[in-house]
Order: structure tokens, then sequence, then C-alpha cells
């Protein structure tokens, strides 16, 4: 039996965790909800292919009169709106539910949720799923964001112990003719 593709299946509670994340709190009350979806969507679009793990967050549509659907935006990130009538909370124990009864251990070594929801947390451990708080996740984020950041600057070449080697080859030469007593 050959290794899962991906480390984990992360279920992200959209609406809980714009809730939860301070920065995606201000950016709904300033610019609107959409912008803070767009602005969880781009974290962990950023996110998941550095922890290697196939990531949904499932957005609450109860109130639209509409069946659920996806959006897919990677291959590793994918959005849920839920059916009408059915919560995020629903989806994604059904979720669990379904890798509990292994339909999804074919593709997934483990289930993780990210909620900040108490009462959800409980439900979706006894299905064998992890659970990550808001808080835990935005923090994984955070430093997940950093390291890129740090990949991706210029790395710059030491070379030698000495300021000298820092300059310019211009630097250099006008250095060594002041040495010299050039002028």
């Amino acid at each position: 039996m050959s290794a899962p593709p991906y480390q984990a299946l992360l279920l992200v509670d959209g609406y809980n965790i714009i809730g939860s994340w301070s920065e995606l709190k201000k950016s709904c009350d300033r610019n609107g909800l959409e912008t803070a979806r767009d602005i969880l969507i781009e974290s962990l679009i950023n996110y998941a292919p550095m922890v290697s793990y196939r990531t949904q967050i499932v957005f609450d549509s109860h109130y639209q009169n509409t069946p659920g659907h996806t959006q897919d935006y990677t291959s590793l990130v994918s959005v849920y709106f839920t059916a009408f009538a059915e919560t995020a909370d629903t989806y994604i124990e059904k979720s669990c539910a379904a890798f509990k009864r292994n339909s999804y251990q074919q593709d997934y070594a483990r289930i993780i949720v990210a909620t900040s929801d108490r009462a959800q947390r409980l439900t979706v451990t006894g299905y064998g799923a992890e659970c990550i708080s808001a808080q835990r996740l935005a923090g994984e984020v955070e430093i997940t964001a950093r390291r890129m950041q740090r990949h991706k600057r210029p790395q710059r070449r030491s070379s030698g112990r000495f300021l000298f080697h820092a300059l310019d080859p211009v630097s250099q030469q006008r250095l060594r003719e002041l040495r010299q007593g050039k002028s």
C-alpha cells in the first residue's frame, strides 16, 4: 500500500476563523465579509503547500437558497459553500464521519479540523479527527508566511569578516589607493 499523497485533509470552518482572527475581523468590519474571505483563502493558499495539506475551507450558505458547491483555487485549496439549510458544522461533521468509515483514508492519512467552536471540536474528535484552534492556525500560517519571506530574500554571500570585502569594487580600489598614499 502506497503512502497517501497528502499528509492530511484540513477542514477549515471559514466564518469561525474570520470571527476569531483579529486581522480578518477588522477587515470584515472595514471592507465587508467578502474581503475577509478572500484574505483567508489567500493565506491558506500560501500555507497549504508548505505543510502538504489538502485544504478545504467551508462557508455557511444555509440562508441562501442554493445548492452546495465547490470552488477550486489551487490543486491543494478549495472552498465549499454549503447547501440551503446546511451549516458548515454539519458538513464538517459529515466529512469526519466519512473519514471514520474509511471513505477518505485512501487519500489522507489524517483529518484536521480548524475551529474554535468547542461543541464541534468535541464532535469531530469522536470521529477520529484532530482539531486545532483558530489562534493556533493563525500562528502556523504566520510562521509559514515568515518562512516563505525568508526563502524569497536573496541570500547575500559573506566574502569575509572585514568590511572591505562588503564594498563594491570601485570603493575597494579607492581604499587601496588611499592606503598607498595616492590621491
